[in-house]
């Protein structure tokens, strides 16, 4: 007898992992008509902030959730009943999955990476990792990132003991690139809000303490025009991120996150680099994201 997707997403709640609907072709439920084209400003820590309240699971991965209040609502009965599958969200339950798509990311994955909890799919394996990170796509042939800001679906628990995120996977998106030589075209980024209190009315810190640390970081950063000056963002950014791992949140990491990326490339770091070190930078900390 098959279990239902709703029962699926309550027991996955139940152990703190928050849980989605999925409709046909591994889908997210579509937004409502207020939240289409994310009109509404999209729910707290998705790629632009936002504070959706909508009660419906819009949004994809930002609608996961361990409330089984929520999860058994009148808003989400309708997605329950299209449900052809469940997702979770591996960030929010502070989970990295490596998602293996074929034979040789499988084979790749065994002779490279450390042994930790598998899950079999489709075509390939999860590898499920302790510890969350940037998710990414496409990070070698045949494997992708699933952890902050992605959904994976949920196929079962898996078999194995679960170990700690490791640095290989790590590396398989932050990658050492040098600051290239004067002279060299890198991206130029466009003038962006400046971090103060009125995007972090959820940080435990003082405005000073936070600006202080923020400019000797960015001086630290800037100081490194010759070389390195992109592993230098990415400590930077670990650093402050560190000191927002215990604040209830928002504290306006986004816009720290970007004052830091600006600084990289203002010396020479090509723009993609910048913005891969300084994530990591932060999601290496467990920082709330808003």
């Amino acid at each position: 007898m098959s279990t239902s997707p709703l029962t699926v997403a309550l027991d996955l709640a139940s152990c703190a992992v928050p849980a989605l609907p999925l409709r046909a072709r591994k889908l997210p439920i579509g937004n409502c008509p207020a939240c289409r084209d994310n009109a509404c400003g999209g729910r707290p820590n998705m790629k632009s902030a936002g504070a959706c309240a909508c009660p419906a699971p819009c949004h994809g991965w930002a609608a996961a959730t361990t409330d089984a209040a929520v999860l058994t609502s009148l808003p989400w009965a309708g997605a329950w009943r299209e449900a052809r599958a469940v997702a979770y969200h591996p960030g929010g339950a502070g989970l990295t999955v490596v998602d293996l798509d074929n034979a040789d990311a499988v084979t790749w994955a065994r002779e490279s990476l450390p042994a930790t909890r598998t899950v079999p799919t489709t075509r390939g394996e999860h590898w499920i990792y302790q510890g969350f990170m940037q998710s990414a796509n496409s990070v070698r042939p045949g494997v992708d990132i699933k952890s902050r800001m992605q959904y994976a679906r949920w196929l079962g628990p898996g078999a194995g003991r679960m170990t700690v995120l490791p640095s290989v996977v790590l590396a398989l998106i932050v990658k050492e690139e040098t600051t290239p030589s004067p002279g060299e075209v890198v991206s130029s980024l466009p003038q962006r809000a400046t971090w103060d209190r009125t995007v972090a009315n959820g940080c435990r810190h003082t405005e000073r303490y936070v600006r202080t640390g923020l400019d000797r970081g960015l001086a630290m950063v800037r100081s490194r025009a010759e070389s390195g000056a992109g592993s230098q963002a990415f400590g930077v950014a670990r650093f402050l991120g560190a000191q927002h791992a215990q604040c209830p949140g928002p504290c306006g990491l986004d816009v720290i996150g970007w004052e830091i990326i600006a600084a990289a490339v203002s010396v020479g770091v090509p723009e993609t680099y910048a913005h891969r070190a300084v994530a990591n930078g932060l999601n290496t900390c467990g920082e709330r994201a808003a």
